[in-house]
């Protein structure tokens, strides 16, 4: 694993955008210098570091899927700040098998050692077009004789395929919360997926999804029974809605991407479970919801906490917090090792799961410890080399 600079493409704005990552403006604060999307570097791996990325992610999901046979089995569901209420579906869901599709590992790596966990985006994860599409098509550009772990577009087609839906139209739902485009954009692009696996489909804000309450059912402005719903609306908000009962209750009438289950390995209560189960793995970091214990240096990192926000980092040398107003569901105390520094850079390695296979490869990255909404997309490649050949030197 190395950093390495690249040229831009002449007129890559123009280019990326065409390919549907029109939010790169509106999703990073305006007043960064350097862009969301940056082709002027990228990272570059080998062939057979990538295999072993795959092997990790692979084994790291299916420990997450047997966290949440223990969490269900012993009844853990407070330590996930989940209502009392809304527990027992949760099960069902699980037991009923309910069907997911895609999830994103976010990793700690530094090219030498095992990949750390750091969280699991299970329930609404994003960067999904960068990741799948836009370094893609970088990549046939700039690099078209090497290659990328990237099998995210044919993995969704395939998993839209292997799902046995209900009859009708799948909807396909955003908020008009999302003030950026960047919902939308990522709700069209896995529309677009389930559309070339045969799925007919329908486009619909959650806000305009109604209630019938003669039928029981939820309906669309047509009136028509929802009876498919991919969502980047969190399980925890639909759960506090006005509605909430009725979408958790009524799970077994409808199909849900992703599924009710799937609130316990969105929620960063599952870093302590893991450790629990697991305690030493060379792929988990220490992780306790009690307090940091014996840890040398720690992270608070709130359950229900997105990009960065409302965390803390406790170290020998100080401490360093973000701004956020998640933390009143509690928090997870991680161990805390730094992100590696590649060319004064820190990079966390999106690593995607479709279905239960890895799937591709996204980065963000930034110049401080923790990565939030003003980090930025760089694209990688797998090179292609003779075996003979020395790797170039590391930008580090």
């Amino acid at each position: 694993m190395r950093r390495q600079e690249s040229d831009r493409r002449d007129g890559w704005e123009k280019i990326i955008e065409s390919q549907g990552l029109a939010y790169h403006r509106s999703a990073h604060p305006e007043d960064l210098s350097r862009p969301y999307w940056d082709e002027s570097v990228h990272y570059v791996f080998g062939m057979d570091e990538v295999l072993d990325l795959e092997s990790q992610v692979e084994e790291l999901h299916g420990m997450c899927l047997e966290a949440v046979e223990y969490v269900i089995v012993n009844e853990r569901f407070r330590d996930f700040a989940i209502p009392e209420w809304a527990a027992p579906e949760v099960a069902a869901s699980w037991r009923r098998e309910d069907p997911h599709v895609y999830g994103r590992f976010d990793l700690r790596y530094d090219g030498e050692g095992p990949a750390k966990l750091l969280e699991y985006n299970a329930d609404t994860p994003t960067s999904l077009v960068e990741s799948s599409l836009i370094q893609w098509f970088w990549l046939k550009d700039a690099y078209p004789d090497d290659d990328q772990w990237n099998s995210i577009h044919e993995r969704l087609i395939a998993r839209w395929k292997e799902l046995r839906l209900q009859s009708g139209p799948a909807h396909f739902a955003w908020t008009n919360m999302d003030e950026t485009g960047e919902e939308v954009m990522t709700l069209g692009y896995l529309q677009e997926t389930a559309e070339q696996a045969g799925l007919k489909t329908l486009a619909i804000a959650m806000e305009d999804i109604g209630w019938d309450s003669r039928a029981l059912r939820f309906v669309d402005m047509e009136q028509r029974v929802i009876r498919t719903l991919c969502k980047l609306y969190p399980w925890e908000w639909a759960v506090a809605d006005p509605f909430g009962p009725q979408a958790v209750r009524g799970q077994i009438s409808m199909t849900w991407i992703e599924p009710l289950w799937k609130m316990l390995l969105s929620n960063k209560a599952l870093l302590a479970v893991l450790w629990e189960m697991y305690p030493g793995h060379p792929n988990l970091l220490p992780a306790y919801l009690d307090g940091p214990r014996d840890l040398p240096a720690h992270i608070e990192k709130p359950l229900l906490g997105r990009e960065g926000a409302s965390m803390r980092v406790v170290t020998p040398d100080g401490t360093r917090s973000t701004e956020g107003t998640y933390g009143a569901e509690g928090y997870v105390y991680q161990e805390f090792q730094a992100l590696p520094e590649f060319g004064g850079f820190r990079p966390v390695l999106g690593a995607w799961v479709v279905g239960d296979e890895p799937a591709g490869l996204g980065i963000r990255e930034t110049s401080g410890l923790i990565t939030d909404d003003t980090s930025s997309f760089v694209p990688h490649r797998v090179e292609r080399r003779p075996p003979t050949q020395a790797p170039p030197r590391r930008d580090r």
